[in-house]
């Protein structure tokens, strides 16, 4: 599910603000990958 909201974020669909606390830091962490 992470991977799911951090290839929205690179779409520019979404921003980190819009991912749920609980996987913020794991999608967080796949962004800086």
């Amino acid at each position: 599910m992470a991977r799911v909201y951090a290839d929205l974020i690179r779409k520019g669909k979404i921003n980190i603000e819009d991912v749920p606390v609980k996987i913020r830091a794991e999608v967080e962490a796949l962004l800086n990958a």
